[in-house]
């Protein structure tokens, strides 16, 4: 994507939006409301099954360098329950659904536990480049239009919401503000968002988030103006305060992610956002349940938006993987532990961690032969040729979590059958250069692929994260 110069990419903005009008709009009372999660289709230029794994492992590993790297930002009622669809994709993503506006204006997003700024793509002059995905038409992106809605409002440079994505100097960019003003009408700068292998670009709005029966107003969300490799906004349920958890009050929310099979297929599960004083500390019935924990590094902030729990042990069939204890808890300068990251596809390992679980596998799957051309294809390994084969028997792949908590992964979950199923891929990835390349930050990052047909639960108000396994459609 070309590089707009800060100065005629904050004016361009500034013109866009010189008809948005500032509004409010009423709050309805609160009732169970239904959305769908779905999978997002990958940039696929070709059918090749080879080229296709490798684009989703390229991905992830560009989205694992994302997370662990991102820059520090410089700048009492009864339960209610929301149901929102999520449809899979083969992009290897996961989308809702919501509506923005009044009228409301119905746009999807991806659902991404990885970020937490909710953005959409935004006015009639709204590009992205090198979004030609599968089943997308990068010339029929739904857009978010500001002029069609009466409760669409610009974030000021000194609301307090500005802050909540720049941080809390972003006053001192208020140049055109007097330090005693109460008036100012400086608008808060215009965002740039990197998301591994894409990235977009806006400014903050303040606008109603409409379910049935029930509004949230002044909810902040960004107007993207021009983004790549991006189709579809993103849904941030990350930690921060401008995340959609945090800015709707939720108690708790939960996915139950459908097989990858069913990728851009219109099937969905369903995700359920609960809000208000509920059901205090009670368990959900049949989950095991892992604490949450904040990682507090003051080298890297970014890292306290991420779902962290502590992995235990990596157990592969019946022989306890010994990953050092630096990359199963982070330490004082935040690197090393584990996250939950709806946003990636594969699951990612830092290569220590990825070099002791890959090579229990090929020991305990010695009696096949390796698929070394298959593996310099599709970017996976190790893979096996097991041609020949009636029946196959991989090695159980489990982690377990504090607590006690085991997340035994069906095979589906971590190897794929390539091409003419003839060959089995371990879907689990690392960076491909030994160093530092992907050093810092989280060492492993569950993907989506490894929560394919769980119940998973994020437990917000007593901190713990739950899951069992459950066939999700």
């Amino acid at each position: 994507m070309a590089c707009l110069p800060f100065l005629s990419f904050f004016s361009l903005l500034i013109i866009i939006f010189t008809t948005l009008t500032a509004t409010t709009a009423s709050t309805t009372a609160s009732s169970t409301i239904k959305i769908s999660l779905s999978p997002f289709p990958h940039h696929q230029a070709s059918s090749d099954p080879h080229q296709i794994l490798n684009n989703l492992a390229t991905s992830s590993v560009a989205r694992a360098r994302y997370l662990k790297h991102r820059n520090p930002k410089t700048n009492t009622t009864s339960s209610s329950i929301l149901k929102a669809p999520l449809f899979p994709h083969s992009y290897g993503g996961y989308t809702i659904n919501l509506r923005f506006g009044t009228p409301s204006q119905t746009l999807t997003f991806i659902m991404d536990t990885g970020s937490s700024l909710t953005w959409l793509p935004c006015t009639s002059r709204y590009r992205c480049s090198q979004c030609a995905f599968p089943n997308v038409d990068p010339t029929k992106i739904p857009i978010f239009v500001p002029k069609h809605s009466s409760s669409t409002k610009l974030v000021g440079c000194r609301n307090p919401k500005c802050s909540w994505h720049f941080g809390p100097d972003v006053e001192s960019r208020c140049q055109d503000c007097e330090p005693t003003s109460k008036n100012c009408t400086q608008i808060c700068p215009p965002y740039l968002i990197q998301y591994g292998l894409g990235s977009t670009g806006g400014l903050l709005l303040v606008e109603n988030l409409v379910f049935p029966h029930k509004t949230f107003q002044d909810f902040l969300v960004g107007c993207s103006i021009v983004s790549n490799r991006q189709p579809a906004g993103i849904a941030g349920f990350g930690r921060s305060p401008e995340s959609l958890p945090s800015q709707l009050g939720l108690k708790k929310f939960s996915y139950c992610l459908a097989s990858r099979r069913f990728d851009d297929t219109g099937i969905s599960s369903n995700m359920l956002l609960e809000t208000g004083s509920g059901s205090g500390d009670a368990k959900t019935p049949g989950l095991s349940y892992t604490p949450f924990y904040k990682n507090q590094a003051a080298s890297n902030p970014v890292f306290q938006d991420y779902y962290y729990v502590t992995l235990r042990k990596i157990l592969v069939g019946d022989k306890h993987v010994k990953v050092p204890y630096s990359f199963l808890v982070s330490g004082s300068d935040g690197n090393g532990g584990t996250i939950v990251d709806s946003g990636s596809t594969f699951t990612f390992m830092e290569r220590p961690v990825f070099e002791l679980v890959s090579k229990e596998f090929e020991k305990q799957m010695g009696n096949y032969s390796r698929a070394r051309q298959v593996e310099k294809l599709s970017g996976l390994a190790p893979c096996f040729n097991i041609s020949g084969n009636k029946s196959i028997k991989f090695p159980e792949l489990i982690f377990q979590f504090k607590g006690g908590a085991k997340m035994a992964l069906p095979s589906a979950n971590y190897f794929s059958f390539v091409g003419d199923e003839k060959v089995v891929c371990l879907v689990v990835v690392t960076d491909d250069v030994v160093g530092q390349s992907v050093g810092g930050g989280p060492a492993i990052i569950l993907g989506s692929f490894q929560q394919q047909n769980y119940y998973v639960e994020y437990d917000l108000a007593n901190e713990r994260f739950g899951f069992a396994k459950k066939s999700c459609v």
